[in-house]
């Protein structure tokens, strides 16, 4: 993989499915197109927005007009997803958030703890993990860390599709209202749901119902895919620095952290330029 200074050696690939074998994946049609999924634990529907994105497909718009959004203006990329799980599951058991198959403790810059400690604090209290277990992970309840959240109709066609014009904004459609109404959080807005479902018995006495279709928006201003960086008050983290030809993806994952389902992965994948037509094909 290419060093931070030769950045023009690899482009980003994305690309999403129901499992973590790519084998099951198709490549994302980053600012462009919603790509559509279906298994027997749910139906997906996931969007990728990429501020300042020059990786495949070929040609994909380098922005969208989701970064004009007022909620948005200030973030670097956002994961949207709508899904409808086939079986019930415990609010308290649905995870958000990274995992990797190796360990990658040897490849922490320091003050990685300083930054893992900021991030709690300043992004997101829920965040859990170890990054220097032999299969490193860090994840949070999905209703405690999603920007973004919407309750749709249960098995009505009415609630409304993901689409790349569709931005995902807290609140509910259908009779999902009704079932938002019962949470009985203080008000309606995101920073209100985050913080409800930070504890634990306000998760457990959530739950997502089958047939019944759901939609989070999760991204922020922190990473940056245009120089591979994290950027936190105080502290910058070069991604780039970090990876090779062995580690060179970084994976979303929404799983039951009880059953061990997976109901979307997400793969953002450092690709040489020497490889790029072979790892497109690859996808296809």
């Amino acid at each position: 993989m290419a060093p931070q200074s030769e950045p023009s050696k690899y482009r980003l690939r994305v690309t999403a499915g129901p499992d973590y074998d790519q084998a099951t994946h198709q490549l994302v049609a980053v600012n462009d197109k919603t790509l559509h999924f279906d298994s027997d634990r749910a139906a997906v529907d996931v969007h990728v927005h990429i501020q300042d994105y020059a990786g495949f497909p070929d040609n994909s718009p380098s922005t969208s007009p989701y970064f004009s959004q007022p909620l948005h203006t200030k973030d670097q990329y956002s994961i949207s997803c709508s899904f409808t799980p086939k079986q019930n599951i415990s609010g308290n058991d649905l995870l958000w958030g990274n995992d990797f198959d190796q360990p990658i403790r040897d490849r922490l810059p320091m003050g990685f703890n300083t930054a893992f400690k900021t991030a709690k604090w300043v992004i997101d209290p829920s965040l859990d993990g170890d990054a220097y277990a032999d299969k490193p992970y860090l994840y949070s309840p999905a209703l405690a860390t999603w920007n973004q959240f919407r309750i749709g109709g249960k098995y009505d066609k009415s609630t409304p599709k993901l689409t790349s014009e569709y931005v995902v904004e807290e609140g509910a459609d259908g009779d999902g209202v009704q079932s938002r109404s019962q949470l009985q959080i203080s008000d309606d807005t995101a920073k209100a749901r985050r913080s409800h479902f930070q504890k634990e018995e306000h998760r457990k006495a959530f739950e997502f119902e089958a047939g019944r279709s759901y939609m989070a928006d999760f991204g922020n201003g922190y990473l940056s895919f245009s120089d591979m960086s994290i950027h936190l008050p105080g502290i910058t983290i070069p991604v780039a620095g970090m990876v090779d030809d062995k580690l060179n993806q970084l994976r979303y994952v929404l799983k039951n952290t009880r059953t061990g389902e997976v109901y979307l992965v997400v793969f953002f994948t450092l690709v040489w330029n020497q490889v790029e037509q072979t790892s497109e094909q690859d996808v296809d």
